[in-house]
């Protein structure tokens, strides 16, 4: 018998359970079960009464699902696991005639909801005495592998449902997930930060070096943008006043997959009114470490085989100074993108003739740089061609104040001194749309005309900051892949 056919076999098998259900008088997906214990309130209800030395053990209604069904006789196990972890069901003649009848039809997977008082077998196990049964959701298909777990990485990420159900240790990840993005939130409060919303669809596409995704309004008759940056909104409020703001939103970039991206992502951004990258960087790791502690009780955490303190202060390199020691290129001494590119050339590397001089460096640090940064690093001094919204180092303009923070070999944020001068930041949007123009053929890149406007109202001197929400979790869980942190990220078409 094929796969396909056994568990085609199953589901047929199951309906039939379904049906019989539904012809004695029961209602396999009912509207409401009142509960009064959780799995694990049902196990500490036992516990104390236990310590108490009470005799009389208490009545409790547990629900979640059949994970374990064990047969003996006129006795039935069932172990059943919700949400707060598993409790045993002990079947026999307390229960009553119905409930004996749902019993017949209950299969792994099933979702019941049982009532009866706790106690502890002989073997020390804590169990509820059933005296009722009801089905609260028939399960027609079988829990993968037989509940031995979800192995197949790309069946794990297309149906996360079956991951979370047989995989307990996923289900972990992304409670944690949801402290570490709780705990950033509490950390941003406290600092006097105020949390807003900006729009996800947005006519010019700005704040980022991206790619964007297209869509049309079809009520405007315009085409927007999903947002590549959370930036320039969050700029306009330091414009209007609003000294410190931050959001955690959805990124947009139309542009690869792999274990360190995902099309949409995460990011959280936040722009703080007088002051400057110095400031921020204090701030990054005040958050991060803040963070790890709290979700781990620990400064530390296991990453791909290293661990990795976030103890502040965390190491600063010059940017210059780091490619040239990985890779032996000094770029400073390549002006153009044609001289750099022939410098990477002849060090082995294959360059695209359309990248221009800024992405070439960003390919010298990933390629040479970014592998080696184990332990949390800043990289700091920034070409201003990698940079248009940066403000310059005052001792040097063609280096701006731009950091990059690093950790486990890969970058989780990124900030800048921002510019805030509406002629320089017009000067370079120009620049920027002409060299990228001239190296993506039909593709159009425009300036944000509005924000620039807002600029010539008067912006402080700020800092910015963006943090990859999703590689920071992959730090603090020991996740290699950006696709064990986001519940449903994007997968290529089946073959």
């Amino acid at each position: 018998m094929t796969k396909q056919t056994s568990l085609e076999a199953i589901t047929e098998e199951r309906l039939q359970k379904l049906e019989r259900l539904r012809q004695q008088g029961f209602n396999p997906y009912p509207n409401r079960y009142r509960r009064s214990h959780t799995a694990s309130e049902a196990v500490a209800l036992l516990g104390t009464q236990e310590a108490a030395g009470t005799e009389e053990r208490g009545e409790v209604s547990v629900a979640g699902r059949v994970t374990a069904r064990r047969d003996m006789g006129k006795i039935s196990f069932i172990d059943l696991r919700d949400g707060s972890g598993k409790i045993q069901l002990l079947c026999s003649n307390a229960l009553g005639e119905e409930a004996r009848r749902v019993l017949k039809e209950i299969d792994i997977g099933d979702i019941i909801g049982a009532s009866g008082k706790v106690f502890r077998t002989r073997t020390k196990e804590p169990t509820i005495e059933t005296t009722d049964i009801v089905m609260l959701a028939k399960s027609l298909r079988p829990l993968p592998e037989k509940w031995h777990g979800l192995a197949d990485v790309d069946k794990r990420h297309r149906q996360r449902y079956l991951d979370l159900i047989a995989n307990p240790g996923v289900k972990e990840i992304f409670e944690t997930r949801s402290r570490v993005i709780a705990k950033v939130r509490q950390f941003m409060n406290r600092r006097g930060f105020i949390e807003v919303e900006t729009p996800v669809l947005q006519p010019e596409a700005g704040g980022a070096l991206a790619r964007p995704f297209v869509t049309h309004h079809n009520a405007l008759d315009q085409d927007f943008y999903l947002r590549i940056a959370l930036e320039l909104h969050l700029k306009r409020l330091i414009v209007g006043g609003l000294e410190r703001v931050y959001e955690i939103g959805r990124i947009f970039r139309n542009e690869g997959l792999s274990h360190k991206h995902n099309p949409e992502f995460t990011m959280l951004e936040c722009y703080q009114a007088y002051a400057d990258y110095r400031d921020v960087m204090k701030l990054v790791e005040s958050m991060v470490a803040g963070v790890c502690r709290k979700t781990r009780g620990s400064l530390t955490a296991q990453f791909v085989g290293h661990e990795i303190n976030f103890k502040p202060p965390w190491k600063r390199l010059d940017l210059r100074e780091a490619v040239k020691s990985f890779s032996g290129i000094d770029y400073a001494e390549c002006p153009d993108a044609a001289s750099l590119g022939n410098a990477m050339v002849k060090i082995g590397m294959t360059v695209d003739p359309n990248k221009d001089r800024g992405r070439l460096i960003d390919e010298l640090i990933s390629t040479y740089v970014e592998p080696n940064l184990v332990q949390p690093t800043f990289l700091v001094d920034y070409p201003r061609d990698m940079s248009p919204l940066a403000k310059n180092r005052p001792d040097n303009d063609r280096v701006v104040e731009r950091f990059e923070a690093f950790a486990g070999g890969m970058e989780i944020a990124n900030a800048f001194t921002e510019l805030n001068d509406p002629g320089e930041q017009r000067r370079r949007f120009r620049e920027q749309v002409a060299g990228r123009s001239a190296h993506t053929e039909g593709e159009e890149w425009t300036i944000d005309e509005d924000y620039l406007e807002a600029l010539e109202y008067g912006m402080p001197p700020t800092g910015g900051l963006g943090v990859g929400i999703d590689r920071l979790v992959m730090l603090v869980t020991g996740q290699e892949s950006i696709r064990e942190v986001i519940l449903f990220p994007q997968l290529r078409d089946k073959p």
